[in-house]
């Protein structure tokens, strides 16, 4: 049976990150019940307990997260809200999006960003506003929408925020929804034109074709022209503010990659001695690198769902709609499955390291688990890595910058987590 515990809320809010796998921790398991802000939830941890999750649609989005999350990262009618066939084929849009127009070609956008911005960087930067600005404006690129300086940097903002705010409560909460409102009208916008443009160009005959042909024709075009144009199921045009929030959703984790580019740059401060051999420019070095990173920063501290219908695990019995909370920060520092996880080490995922066995869809999950083309893990995990591998390049190679003293603790009670200081860079001193 897995234990139970009384209401946890005052641990989760204490505790954070750590919170599920401290708590199993204590009680020698991987999974326990309890109640969270009064609502009665089953905790997991683990490979297993992230295949059990993920894999066969056992539990779904409904009801699973608070409200005032929900509007920040997801909203009404977007595709992390969706099920079964409806949600495979909002999905395949964004897999389409992706293969159609590449992390490569993100990645190209980023380098000329980066190269741009430097002009105006002032003597002393904070590396996460900067990155994020730099994503915005690559993403807005990326995806074929027209985006002034301006609106990029006040759009970056935004989507920010969303990140920011997702577990906060109260008055920030609350500014960031009004921002996240501000966006989506915008992105509404954004949407009118890019239809408008689209009939004029015959954009219309797209909804003439099956569900294949569909999708084929949609990675064709630009990826913003693509989502204002996709069709549901039943042929019809997303209503314009569902589309909005699917814009939004192109664009959101994006920039978010920007907490994993600050983590690599403090990575690279507190291991110099990756810095000549990531400026070799050598993939498996910058793939390790990368994953490491992924594994041993925080970024998502847990994935929650809903069980679909009746279920049984580890001699507890779900019932349909029981909530659980999947530990994905604790599950990437599983000894069982990372050796020594508490420490920063590249090279266990160097093949030889690992005898050519890698931890597998369910062993490293820091934007979920399982199979992304069948369920709700992130479909942008190669643009993430792309992104990371080329702000490495630039990170280990660029000697103009320094970091000087700063605090750069990172406290895993505040979800989501980032250094303290944002990660503070400073042009070095002409001689």
């Amino acid at each position: 049976m897995i234990p139970r515990l009384p209401d946890s809320t005052l641990p989760l809010l204490r505790q954070g990150y750590t919170f599920v796998s401290a708590t199993c921790d204590r009680l020698g398991t991987d999974a326990f019940r309890t109640r969270l802000f009064l609502r009665p939830v089953v905790c997991m941890r683990g490979a297993e307990a992230a295949e059990f999750f993920y894999d066969g649609g056992r539990f779904v989005r409904a009801r699973a997260i608070p409200r005032s999350a929900k509007h920040l990262l997801q909203d009404a009618g977007s595709v992390q809200a969706l099920e079964g066939e409806a949600h495979r084929h909002r999905k395949d849009l964004f897999i389409d999006v992706a293969e159609g127009h590449g992390a490569q070609e993100l990645g190209h956008y980023f380098d000329e960003e980066w190269d741009r911005a430097e002009v105006r960087r002032p003597r002393r930067i904070i590396l996460y506003e900067d990155v994020s600005a730099v994503l915005a404006s690559a993403v807005f690129r990326w995806s074929g929408l027209p985006v002034d300086p301006g609106t990029a940097a006040l759009r970056a903002r935004d989507l920010q925020l969303m990140v920011e705010q997702a577990a906060g409560f109260g008055p920030a909460n609350w500014h960031a929804r009004r921002r996240r409102r501000a966006a989506e009208a915008w992105a509404r916008d954004c949407v009118r034109r890019l239809r408008s443009g689209a009939d004029g160009a015959g954009g219309s005959r797209i909804g003439d074709t099956d569900s294949a042909g569909h999708h084929a024709m949609l990675a064709q075009l630009a990826p913003a022209l693509a989502v204002a144009l996709h069709r549901d199921l039943q042929g019809r045009l997303l209503p314009e503010e569902v589309a909005a929030v699917e814009l939004l959703n192109l664009f959101r984790p994006v920039v978010a990659v920007g907490r994993y580019i600050v983590f690599a740059a403090l990575a690279l401060h507190r291991h110099p001695e990756w810095r000549p051999v990531l400026a070799g420019g050598d993939k498996v070095d910058l793939e390790c690198f990368a994953q490491e990173v992924r594994r041993f920063y925080p970024f998502f501290p847990f994935v929650a769902g809903t069980a679909r219908q009746a279920l049984q695990w580890h001699g507890h019995s779900f019932t349909q709609g029981d909530w659980a909370i999947l530990d994905l920060y604790g599950s990437n520092h599983d000894p069982r499955i990372f050796e020594d996880p508490g420490a920063f080490q590249p090279e266990r995922f160097r093949p030889a390291a690992t005898g050519d066995v890698q931890p597998g869809p369910f062993g490293l999950i820091p934007q979920g688990a399982g199979d992304p083309l069948q369920g709700h893990r992130c479909p942008g995990e190669d643009m993430t890595m792309e992104l990371l591998h080329r702000a490495l390049r630039i990170l280990a190679t660029d000697e103009r910058w320094t970091v000087p003293a700063q605090d750069l603790t990172v406290d895993l009670a505040k979800i989501p987590a980032l250094p303290r200081s944002g990660l503070v860079l400073e042009r070095r001193r002409r001689r």
